[in-house]
């Protein structure tokens, strides 16, 4: 299946706020799991049903719930109903393959980025769709699948650091963002790092595995740009909306995501274009090596053509070549032919044809 885009024919001409699960489902059983904390109390639990979360929206506190799993639409129908969103803030949380953006309802933000994580088993980047639904009292964090991305985020609560415990949903979403965007730097790092020794070898020994490598190189590379430049537009975008779920104290936290979204846009434009030059540099010094080839194999011929047409004048059959009835015919011809080819020699090194 393509990296780039999915669409499935099923999903033509479905409304826009009819809630489908468009995308591929990744865990069995959806997970629902809550912080709610404020700056001296803390509650972490699992939850089964939605009816026990939907009390937190009344509370004073910062709730945080985290949600594994988008497929049992039954759910997510339960989470639409208990906390009175529009059917389309759901629509789009199910619409896995979506390009990240912010979006502004009445009664909360939806915010919708790309995760990237680096599978350290086979070095492969895992790819997957994040939605947070911002309100006052409470954030919600949509998941395809359980993982440990956000658990620096939950040591920060539980060890009562001091900005996150005394902020608000917004710092907290916040936090979730500046992770995934730490992500994105981290996988371009070890990507870059690739890169960087591929071009060493480049210059040592360049060959057909090398130039597979900058292929693969340059695919991978193009599919992290995928998410990186559409996240670049949401998260400056992000940092201009006008919200009511956003303190003004916050917005500057916002702004140091865009010159962390930037650092990793320009690091992936960086590369791609040292993967250009590495494929130039590869095509110039196979070039170059067969022009060293092709020019001793012209030195070569050109020496041998006189000397060619010598030995095929006296090689002909006619009965009376004068030079053939000398005494030393034979080792005059040996000395002219090697004169020669060390005159022509000679003329081509004075050229620099070689």
């Amino acid at each position: 299946m393509t990296r780039f885009i999915k669409k499935d024919k099923q999903e033509i001409g479905l409304s826009p706020d009819e809630l489908v699960f468009r995308g591929q489902k990744k865990t069995d059983q959806v997970l629902l799991r809550i912080i709610d904390f404020d700056s001296t109390n803390l509650t972490e639990d699992d939850v089964k049903t939605v009816n026990e979360v939907s009390k937190f929206q009344h509370k004073d506190t910062v709730t945080w719930i985290n949600v594994d799993g988008l497929h049992n639409t039954s759910i997510m129908q339960e989470i639409t109903s208990a906390f009175n969103f529009d059917n389309l803030v759901m629509a789009e949380v199910l619409n896995t393959d979506a390009r990240p953006r912010v979006i502004e309802y009445d009664n909360c933000t939806l915010i919708t980025i790309k995760m990237l994580r680096l599978d350290e088993k086979n070095g492969k980047t895992i790819v997957e769709n994040l939605s947070l639904i911002l309100t006052k009292p409470i954030l919600i964090s949509f998941q395809e699948q359980k993982g440990d991305v956000f658990e620096p985020v939950r040591e920060r609560i539980r060890k009562q650091k001091k900005r996150i415990r005394n902020g608000g949903t917004d710092y907290l979403t916040f936090a979730l963002l500046d992770i995934v965007i730490d992500n994105y730097l981290y996988v371009i790092s070890v990507l870059g790092e690739k890169i960087e020794t591929l071009e060493e070898n480049l210059l040592l020994n360049p060959n057909q595995n090398i130039i597979n490598e900058i292929n693969n190189y340059k695919r991978e590379l193009n599919f992290l740009r995928k998410s990186i430049k559409p996240a670049k537009e949401m998260i400056f975008s992000l940092a201009k909306t006008d919200s009511d779920f956003i303190t003004e104290s916050t917005y500057v936290h916002f702004k140091e995501l865009e010159d962390n979204i930037s650092q990793a846009n320009d690091a992936s434009d960086d590369y791609r274009e040292i993967l250009s030059d590495q494929l130039n540099i590869y095509h110039t010094t196979i070039s170059s090596k067969l022009n060293d080839i092709m020019k001793f194999l012209t030195v070569f011929s050109v020496i041998f053509i006189p000397l060619t047409f010598i030995a095929g004048i006296y090689g002909t059959n006619f009965e009376y070549v004068p030079e053939l009835s000398y005494k030393y015919s034979y080792f005059i011809m040996w000395i002219i032919m090697i004169i020669v080819a060390i005159g022509m020699l000679l003329f081509f090194k004075k050229k620099k044809w070689f």
